[in-house]
């Protein structure tokens, strides 16, 4: 049997992008049980991509109760449905056999992983204050993409003089913006950008100069996606709920690492249900951002552990 349940876990604090605000994360929670054992997965239906949450319950639901993890491949495109049901099957296969994931999947035994914390778009003053509480993460995701981000970073920066710091402009970014700002985010020790400029107008990425790493994220869902990247991006930006799940997402890096990207790992605003499956992925990543049960007043049960180490890897009683 096959079942969707809405969720809903409230934000610690109200989260800003570029393209708006939330206090509150929205989930779906899928289950898979068959012959008493159940498996879990969680996705987070993402407006940007089309998806709203009666459109992937529908997906699912329009399935056979029996399908296959390799079925389900070909049977649902790459997206949040897919995710859900894909991280269910893993755990429901897990269970079943009494071995974790990670070894189902021939992968080495997954340790801690430093993660980003990420800073919601905000004014200077408060972003600045925000940063100076989180100065002792040792890497910080800024949230920006608008014409005046400059003085936000500098105000991060200042409360947050000695961490990493990546940026995310979330599509917000002209290209010449972006040439204008590139020197200024060099100057002030950013490590990376992720999708400075919007899908369909990142060609220009081929023809500026890259003073530093740019990644792919809403240009790259899957392993289809890499052939429009080359030449524009050094990075791409793996979330399950873009690939439908960590079945193609482990292909995906596999693909990603072959044409030389280097890998972040990143998530949508979710559960520590949803993190688990991506903590596998993120070994050997460049950056790992999975920090969505961070930014939650609330959480799932057994839910992931975070601390100097990072990230670690999900206990079997919530996932995998």
């Amino acid at each position: 049997m096959i079942t969707v349940t809405p969720d809903v876990f409230r934000l610690a604090q109200v989260f800003t992008i570029s393209r708006g605000s939330r206090s509150e994360a929205r989930v779906l929670t899928v289950r898979v049980t068959r012959g008493g054992v159940t498996g879990r997965g969680e996705c987070v239906p993402y407006a940007r991509y089309g998806e709203t949450p009666e459109r992937v319950t529908a997906q699912i639901e329009s399935l056979p109760q029996d399908i296959t993890r390799d079925a389900l491949q070909g049977a649902l495109p790459a997206g949040a449905a897919r995710n859900a049901l894909d991280c269910a099957l893993w755990d429901l296969q897990a269970k079943q056999t009494g071995r974790r994931v990670w070894q189902l999947a021939d992968l080495p035994e997954p340790v801690p992983q430093i993660t980003a914390y990420t800073l919601s778009l905000d004014t200077p003053e408060n972003m600045r204050a925000a940063a100076a509480k989180q100065a002792h993460r040792p890497l910080l995701k800024i949230k920006l993409g608008t014409p005046d981000d400059m003085p936000r970073l500098e105000a991060v920066r200042a409360g947050a003089p000695r961490t990493r710091i990546i940026i995310d402009a979330n599509e917000g970014w002209t290209a010449d913006l972006y040439a204008e700002l590139a020197p200024h985010l060099l100057r002030l020790g950013v490590a990376m950008v992720e999708q400075p400029l919007p899908v369909g107008a990142d060609d220009m990425l081929a023809e500026i100069a890259r003073p530093l790493p740019v990644c792919a994220d809403e240009s790259c869902h899957d392993r289809a996606s890499l052939a429009g990247l080359a030449g524009k991006y050094d990075m791409v930006n793996i979330k399950l709920d873009k690939t439908g799940g960590l079945t193609e997402a482990l292909a995906l890096k596999t693909a990603a690492l072959a044409q030389g990207y280097g890998l972040m790992v990143g998530c949508m605003i979710g559960s520590s249900l949803a993190m688990a499956p991506a903590t596998l992925l993120a070994q050997g990543a460049v950056f790992t951002d999975l920090d969505g049960p961070l930014l939650l007043a609330e959480d799932r049960d057994h839910p992931l552990r975070f601390d100097q180490a990072g990230i670690h890897p999900p206990e079997p009683g919530l996932w995998g």
